[in-house]
């Protein structure tokens, strides 16, 4: 069973006992609560991402160099708009992003060529 289960389940079992019978006396510091098993994250080496970035061309090329190079989601990629590169200043802005919240990152090297040519090309 999930831990999350397991603590509703023990949440409930608390409700049924304070609020609904009326048991004051119930101590449920003594329960053991499962943990949630730590994993670690699944990610591609630096090479592997490379190899797959090198079978790439045009636009999905270019969503991949900014969500590699910058750090971005795959919505946060699709919704950038122009106004959200900084060339000058090498940065990204990032809006509404986890969480809801906006925040600056770096622009890739790798991508800046392309963006300017793919800005040209949408307009």
């Amino acid at each position: 069973m999930a831990a999350n289960t397991q603590k509703q389940a023990l949440n409930a079992l608390a409700f049924l006992y304070k609020q609904v019978l009326k048991y004051e006396t119930i101590d449920i510091s003594d329960w053991k609560s499962a943990k949630k098993p730590k994993t670690l994250p699944v990610v591609f080496s630096k090479q592997e991402a490379n190899q797959v970035i090198a079978h790439l061309s045009g636009s999905p090329l270019l969503a991949a160099l900014l969500m590699y190079g910058a750090g971005l989601r795959l919505q946060e990629t699709l919704r950038l708009r122009i106004k959200d590169i900084d060339f000058g200043r090498g940065e990204l802005l990032v809006r509404s992003g986890k969480g809801n919240k906006d925040r600056v990152t770096m622009l890739p090297q790798r991508a800046i060529s392309m963006l300017h040519s793919h800005i040209e090309n949408s307009q």
